[in-house]
């Protein structure tokens, strides 16, 4: 899967913010164009597999919007940081395996600069019944030209 399109902000925000190295991205929810591709709780008795792609498309759109904000010379350094919300039903109890593949995700593009800390957090709702909502935290360094 490549890199979604910068996330359409669907309210009052923008898709990331730079302060100095680092860029903090909003929570992005598995849209593409705008539109959420899955929605619902994701359910104990439901395969994770059910929400691969889901989980995969909010991770893309976190990295998407991280990337509009380097310049030509810089790259991504490091995910510092990642916070996954799952739209979980109360007895839901996988939310590492939820958080391991968006991490797989970001080591496929980043390699082990794509581990970071985490959380991975169970909650009522989530905005339009998303099952899933990621945000990230990356440091930005400059690319050095090796002659």
């Amino acid at each position: 899967m490549m890199h979604a399109k910068t996330p359409i902000p669907q309210g009052k925000y923008v898709p990331a913010k730079r302060v100095g190295n680092l860029i903090f991205t909003a929570g992005m929810t598995p849209r593409e164009n705008g539109v959420l591709i899955q929605s619902g709780k994701i359910k104990s008795n439901v395969g994770i597999e059910n929400v691969k792609t889901a989980i995969r498309l909010a991770a893309s759109n976190t990295l998407s919007a991280s990337i509009k904000l380097l310049n030509e010379n810089e790259k991504i350094e490091s995910v510092i940081s990642m916070t996954v919300y799952i739209n979980a039903e109360e007895n839901f109890e996988l939310h590492s395996s939820i958080a391991d593949i968006a991490s797989e995700y970001y080591v496929e593009f980043l390699g082990e600069a794509g581990i970071g800390s985490r959380a991975a957090i169970g909650v009522a709702s989530l905005p339009g019944n998303a099952p899933i909502e990621i945000q990230l935290v990356v440091s930005v360094s400059e690319v050095k030209n090796i002659k």
